[in-house]
């Protein structure tokens, strides 16, 4: 059964993940490097799915089917900085025909939003790597709220 509001729109999962900036992270102006940003996105996008009670690489060997990334963006407002403490929120916007995710990145202490960005995964079927053309009903499921 699908959760659904008012709207009849599904009501899918999100959550925050905090973390703090290490060194090795840095770039040469001393800022977390621009790259740095999606790996913060894929831990919040792991987490999603863990908190759902799916485990992606356990998922791909008894399934044998993975999401890849097949889309993604960022929007960089402004620096994180050496050990500054922040959250990454991730929020499913989508996932009946692809898994769509809004990302945010916000400093800890002050709320300040630091990055925005977007991600999409499609549902493939390996190691045919055949698209499949819908998400998986128990993937589905388990990305609603």
């Amino acid at each position: 059964m699908v959760t659904k509001n008012e709207n009849k729109k599904p009501i899918y999962r999100q959550i925050e993940t905090v973390h703090k900036v290490p060194f090795h992270d840095l770039d040469p102006m001393h800022v977390m490097w621009h790259g740095n940003y999606y790996k913060y996105f894929d831990i919040a996008r792991f987490d999603l799915f863990k908190a759902g009670g799916i485990d992606l690489y356990e998922y791909s060997l008894t399934k044998h089917v993975s999401f890849p990334v097949s889309r993604s963006s960022i929007k960089h407002v402004a620096p994180l900085k050496f050990h500054d403490e922040f959250i990454c929120k991730a929020s499913v916007t989508e996932a009946e025909y692809k898994i769509a995710i809004n990302f945010e990145i916000r400093l800890k202490n002050t709320g300040q939003v630091c990055a925005r960005g977007k991600g999409e995964q499609v549902a493939v079927r390996v190691p045919e790597m055949r698209l499949l053309y819908r998400i998986p009903e128990d993937i589905t499921s388990s990305l609603l709220v």
